[in-house]
This record gives structure tokens, sequence and C-alpha cells, in this order.
């Protein structure tokens, strides 16, 4: 490694360190008075010497960004110590309305609804108050519903770079009778309305 990335090593783990969200190459560039293509360089080495010595805390690239982690392998002590963990964790409901915003976001409470069977008013509500689901904008006409999607929070929570990084649904298949009442739900709840939405961001009107 050049002279400069050893020089650099430093300051980029402190900038990290005191960081609560995920920091880009750019932003320590510009922090530290460099390139934003040696600052990717050190992120890059750090993370692979942390990986190599199992450190007790990860270099991830996530959300646009890098942030630090504590390793998986940890977590069990990491639990003990933190007692308000359990308090944290998300529901089976939620997780369900979650998954459901992330895989076919954006997508109104009645969409949210009609996928799950059940009233998802609360749960979402919930999950905008943890800050992992926004409002996206709303449906073009008269009475437009809210459309929810995943924030950035997600994405950082989750480890997730984007959306991409989401595993494929196919990993989760259900049983057949399982699949088929999923399939009755969604083609229930499809309309060319929301077609239009899910894949033109021009059919959303912004919310300020």
């Amino acid at each position: 490694m050049s002279e400069i990335h050893n020089v650099l090593r430093g300051p980029v783990e402190a900038l990290l360190f005191v960081s609560d969200e995920p920091v880009t190459a750019s932003q320590l560039a510009r922090i530290l008075t460099v390139t934003a293509g040696e600052v990717q360089d050190v992120l890059r080495a750090l993370a692979a010497d942390y990986a190599a010595e199992e450190r007790g805390f990860q270099l991830r690239e996530v959300a646009g960004g890098w942030r630090m982690y504590t390793h998986p392998a940890y977590h069990p002590a990491i639990e003990q110590l933190v007692l308000s963990w359990d308090t944290r964790r998300l529901s089976q409901a939620a997780l369900e309305a979650l998954a459901v915003m992330a895989y076919h976001q954006p997508v109104s409470r009645s969409g949210v609804n009609a996928i799950r069977g059940v009233n998802s008013e609360a749960v979402i509500a919930s999950l905008q108050e943890k800050g992992l689901v926004g409002e996206l904008g709303k449906e073009k006409g008269p009475g437009g519903a809210i459309l929810y999607g995943t924030t950035k929070a997600f994405l950082e929570k989750f480890g997730l770079r984007s959306l991409d990084d989401l595993p494929p649904l196919e990993e989760f298949a259900p049983d057949p009778d399982t699949e088929s009442a999923i399939r009755e739900r969604l083609n229930a709840f499809d309309s060319p309305m929301f077609e239009d939405n899910s894949g033109d961001e021009d059919d959303l009107e912004e919310i300020d």
C-alpha cells in the first residue's frame, strides 16, 4: 500500500467510528482534502483487513456509503449487554408488512392489507416511527392514496447497499397452497393504475 494510504488509514477509521450513518468516500475525501479514489482504496483495504483478522467489528458498504458494524459472531454477547435490545425487535406482523413494502414498493396501505389479508395500519405506523418506511408519493387522481416504500435506514439496518441486494423471492418459495393464496390476493389487488405507479416515477405526486 502506498504511503498516502498508510497516512489515511488512521483518520478514515476515526471518522468512521464517530459517524452515526453511512458516509461516502467523497464525504471523507472532502474532509481529508484528498481524492475520493484514494479514500475508496483505503476503505476497501480496511474492510479486507478487518475480515481477515476476524476483528470484533466489520466495515460494510451499505446505503451508498460505508459504516462500521459489530461482527455477527458476537451478537449473542452484545444482546446480553444491551438490555433494551428486545424492545427494538420487529414483530412478525411488522416483518410481513416490511417485506411487502420492500418487494412491492411503492405500495399503498390498502395494497399491504390486500397482500397480507389483514389491516396493517398500526404496523405501518410503527415502521414509520422506526424510520424503516416512509411516504414516497401519492397515486394520481382525486383522493390519491399515499404510497409507501423503504428508506435509507432500512438499507442500513439490514446491511444492504441497495434494493438490488434483496434476496430473490424464490429463496422463500412457499408451499403450493400458500403460493396459490398469495397469487389470488395479488391478482385481486393489481390494477392498471397501480401497475403504472410501480413502474414510472412520473406517475407519483411528490409529497413535500
